[in-house]
C-alpha cells in the first residue's frame, strides 16, 4: 500500500464506509421489509472496479 496513490486509498476507504449492514432503524420503520443492503460487497467474491 506504500506505492499506492492517494486517489486510490481514498477510494478504497469509501468503498470500505459503504460496506455496512442496513441499521437497525431502518429495520423498526419499515417491519423488517427491507433487511438486506443491495450494495453489500464481499471482499473475495466481488471485485472494486477502483
Amino acid at each position: 500500500m506504500s506505492k499506492s496513490t492517494k486517489g486510490f486509498k481514498i477510494k478504497l476507504a469509501k468503498a470500505c464506509e459503504q460496506n455496512r449492514r442496513v441499521p437497525q432503524w431502518v429495520l423498526l420503520r419499515t417491519k423488517r421489509k427491507v433487511s438486506s443492503h443491495p450494495k453489500r460487497r464481499q471482499w473475495r467474491r466481488s471485485t472494486l472496479k477502483v
